[in-house]
């Protein structure tokens, strides 16, 4: 089955028999990394590679302030 990177039109061919919903791919044409968001239909989606990071939602305590 074929489906068409979001990004750059390009048509990307998919066994979904052969991928797990979860699972990662990437559009040979840009790069972009595209996740199976669904099987039926193949559905894929940009992955969000911001938000993985904690530390940075952390707030830091100024050593300053009493």
């Amino acid at each position: 089955m074929a489906v068409v990177c979001p990004e750059c039109d390009n048509p990307i061919t998919v066994d979904a028999d052969e991928v797990e919903e979860g699972e990662t791919l990437q559009c040979g044409e840009c790069g972009l990394e595209l996740e199976v968001v669904s099987l039926d239909p193949l559905e894929l989606a940009p992955v969000d590679v911001t938000g993985y990071d904690d530390e940075e939602d952390t707030p830091v305590a100024d050593e300053d302030e009493e």
